[in-house]
This record gives structure tokens, C-alpha cells and sequence, in this order.
């Protein structure tokens, strides 16, 4: 399959998120790779995976389109998906088809700004898909102005300017303001933890919907079965 079809396959489709980090059980490529197979076997159309360790275990398993991220703390910034070029260059060889990173308007490490962070991924990397991570609708905004391929909400309610936002809220009021005012095609994700949310988010224009915890966390499944009982 061409590139430009794999990422067409992606339309009104469902990305999983396959995703484990350190402290969590089934922190494991091998782990990952299976969650993936497991994925497509139900019918996800893409995944979502973080560090390159990951992403090629998942390229044995499946041949769906990967968006591909780094996480990693730094000392002096509040950026953690794949923060600096260092991250970037652990990504290329790899040869994922998308890799997004924060593009909120929080410095990068060495008080590095969004706009010279893009610009230096593309000036070295031209034909790179790249996904931005938002947390608010002037965020995504800006980034379709940079030229990212890829808005999404990912971000939304994890930053200081989003702190209590959620992408539900008012029927996806914030993805139907990104989706209204971009030229990029947007990608719903965060919170998306129901089948009926998925489909109301491509109903509403989203390109593509990433579903990751209530899919691949069993942690968190298991909690919201305890927590209701609890009640």
C-alpha cells in the first residue's frame, strides 16, 4: 500500500493507542505488539505508539499506519511527547508514518519555541508526516498555520491553559471549534472511552478517532468496574 493511500485508510477509521509506560504492568514491546495485533484483529485502522523500542515490535505484528511519539520528562519544560530533535531522531529510522509531538505553546527544553522547534523538523526532515498535539482550539489554530499535517486534541484538560477543559463537554464544543477553523486534518483523541463517543466525534468531521485506555489499559478498565461497586 502507498503512503497516501495507508493515511486515506485512515479516514472515519479508529486509531488504537498502544501505549504501556515504566511503572505501569504491561510496560513491554512484546506486550505492545501483541495489544496492536489484537487491535487490527478487531479492526483498528492505525495505531499510536510511543518510543521507536515499541514501534518496531508493533511493524512485526501489523502493517497498519503508525503515529508514532517519545515521551520524555525534562527538568525545565512542561513538554514531554517528543520534546526535542533528539526524540525525533529516535523516531526516523524507524520510518513510522506520522510522529506527533506537543505543539502547545509551552517552551520546549532550552526555552525552545514551538515555531523554531517545527521549523527545524522541517527543514531537516521535509516529507515527514507530523501530528500536533493541542490542548486548546488558538493552539491547534496555530499549528495548522505552521503547516502541520495533522491537528489533534490530545491535550486537552492536561495543561495549565486547558486545566478543567474536556473534549466531551457541550457535545465536543472544542473539537467542532478546531474543526471549523483548520485546513489540517484533525484527530479526536482524549477521553474517548465509549463506542458511541467515537462515532459522534467522525459524525462531527473528525479525519480519524485515537482510542487508548479503555482499550488498552486493563488497569483502568479493572478501576472503573471497582470504583462503581464501591459506590
Amino acid at each position: 500500500m502507498s503512503d497516501s493511500k495507508k493515511i486515506e485508510s485512515l479516514k472515519g477509521k479508529l486509531i488504537v493507542s498502544c501505549q504501556a509506560l515504566a511503572d505501569e504492568p504491561l510496560h513491554s514491546s512484546f506486550i505492545m505488539g501483541r495489544m496492536a495485533r489484537a487491535a487490527k484483529v478487531g479492526g483498528a485502522s492505525g495505531i499510536r505508539a510511543n518510543t521507536s523500542e515499541d514501534i518496531r515490535e508493533i511493524q512485526k505484528e501489523v502493517d497498519l499506519p503508525i503515529i508514532g511519539i517519545v515521551k520524555r520528562d525534562y527538568d525545565d519544560s512542561k513538554v514531554y511527547i517528543t520534546p526535542t530533535m533528539a526524540e525525533v531522531e529516535e523516531l526516523i529510522p524507524t520510518n513510522v508514518d506520522i510522529i506527533a509531538l506537543d505543539a502547545t505553546g509551552d517552551l520546549r527544553p532550552n526555552e525552545l519555541s514551538l515555531d523554531d522547534f517545527y521549523k527545524e523538523i522541517r527543514d531537516k526532515y521535509p516529507d515527514q508526516l507530523l501530528m500536533a498535539d493541542c490542548s486548546t482550539v488558538e493552539e491547534a489554530i496555530h499549528a495548522d498555520e505552521l503547516g502541520f499535517d495533522f491537528v489533534g486534541t490530545t491535550l486537552v484538560g492536561y495543561t495549565d491553559q486547558s486545566r478543567g477543559d474536556k473534549i466531551e463537554e457541550d457535545d465536543f464544543a472544542i473539537l467542532r471549534e478546531i474543526i471549523k477553523n483548520v485546513n489540517a486534518r484533525v484527530i479526536a483523541e482524549g477521553n474517548i472511552n465509549t463506542p458511541e463517543k467515537a462515532k459522534r466525534v467522525i459524525d462531527l468531521g473528525a479525519y480519524s478517532v485515537v482510542v487508548g485506555s479503555i482499550i488498552t489499559r486493563p488497569q483502568v478498565i479493572t478501576k472503573n468496574f471497582v470504583d462503581k461497586l464501591a459506590e
